[in-house]
């Protein structure tokens, strides 16, 4: 039987688990099923204490975001966090049974700590296994990305292997495959679009809702009063808030949708002209993939900023902190029939990558098989 391909996440963050899905289900189209093997050792080692650990997180990010930036800053400048590893001892203890119990071909990170276990326990196996970071993260990549021993990392995009390039890095190392996304994008590049804005097509408008999103129900409510464009609403778990835009939209005279949790997020942004959102890892690359461009209206200070710079840099989509704002941004985007709208998702082509998560698992793959035979000794930066 194939040994399987271990694929480490955490819940702080729904990037990390979006990449490890992704990334498992290419390689099970690879190897086959039961190949790929995702786990949370914070989830398994401590249930209730990580599901109290990430509301926390979720509660400074969005309620307290000035101390959440100090608190991140602080971790990467230090080496506070590796230091103590007895902190996770917990998280050690139940990695180590998952690698010993089904040992893996290979192990990919999408969550940084994970680095500093496998360091830890290759130390005292006297074994290292082979190891990827699949960095979730654009520009503003966190030193606990790098600091520990890998043999390899994959980014999202040429700015974000510049940013490890400049702290010493080797190139050979480093490998810009895109982040993983549903496979959808790849299957429905060219098939699927929104409608031609230059043939006066009504503009089509994704509202991605994030709970912590104060400003929410505001946003949603100029959307709907713009009588000229399809609107399309996704507030995840809120029923109180989909009950108040079920009752705003009822009133419109034009397409209005407005969803709960939904699994249908590749095939909205592939067929909606711009979305609007927060500038989370995975809402980020999927628009990418999808030629989506991107109205951020919040920014999680540290590992969100990259992800804004990114699409700053190249022109690819607009920050609108508030409601008024973002009207405004999709206002000028879609005047002249779309003329800035179409330069956006123009710049969104050579960062759009929808094969990254079988491109990685291929790589993987390949790389673990040859460690069967003597191999070069694994990088390691400080």
């Amino acid at each position: 039987m194939t040994r399987p391909i271990l694929i480490l996440t955490a819940g702080f963050g729904e990037g990390h688990n979006a990449a490890a899905r992704a990334l498992a289900a290419a390689v099970e189209r690879t190897l086959g099923p039961g190949t790929a093997h995702v786990a949370d050792a914070f989830a398994l080692a401590s249930p209730r204490a990580h599901h109290a650990t990430r509301r926390f997180y979720l509660a400074l990010i969005n309620d307290a975001p000035r101390l959440w930036s100090t608190v991140y800053d602080w971790i990467d400048r230090t080496q506070f966090l590796q230091r103590r590893l007895w902190l996770f001892r917990r998280e050690i203890r139940t990695l180590a049974s998952l690698i010993e119990t089904d040992p893996p071909l290979a192990i990919c990170c999408t969550y940084p700590l994970y680095g500093f276990f496998l360091e830890h326990l290759a130390s005292l196996r006297g074994e290292h296994l082979p190891t990827f970071n699949v960095v979730t993260d654009s520009i503003s990549i966190h030193s606990l990305w790098w600091r520990a021993r890998c043999d390899g990392w994959f980014l999202p995009n040429p700015d974000s292997a510049d940013v490890l390039r400049a702290v010493g890095i080797p190139d050979d190392a480093l490998h810009v495959r895109g982040f993983p996304v549903p496979a959808f994008f790849a299957q429905h590049a060219g098939r699927l679009s929104p409608p031609d804005l230059a043939t006066g097509a009504r503009p089509r408008v994704l509202h991605l809702i994030n709970s912590g999103l104060h400003h929410a129900f505001e946003t949603a409510r100029l959307l709907l009063e713009e009588t000229n464009w399809e609107i399309t609403c996704a507030v995840g778990h809120d029923s109180r808030l989909r009950q108040r835009l079920e009752r705003l939209a009822a009133r419109r005279p034009h397409p209005t949708t407005i969803l709960g949790w939904t699994d249908r997020i590749p095939h909205l942004l592939m067929t909606h002209h711009v979305a609007v959102s927060k500038a989370g890892g995975a809402t980020t690359q999927e628009a990418i993939a999808a030629l989506c461009p991107l109205v951020i209206n919040q920014v999680v200070p540290g590992q969100e900023e990259g992800n804004y710079d990114l699409l700053r840099r190249h022109r690819a989509g607009a920050f609108a902190p508030t409601p008024h704002a973002v009207l405004t941004t999709l206002q000028t985007a879609f005047a002249q029939h779309g003329r800035l709208w179409r330069e956006w998702r123009a710049a969104l082509r050579p960062l759009a990558r929808p094969n990254a998560a079988d491109d990685i698992a291929r790589h993987v793959l390949a790389f673990a098989q040859r460690r069967t035979m003597p191999a070069r000794n694994p990088v390691s930066s400080r």
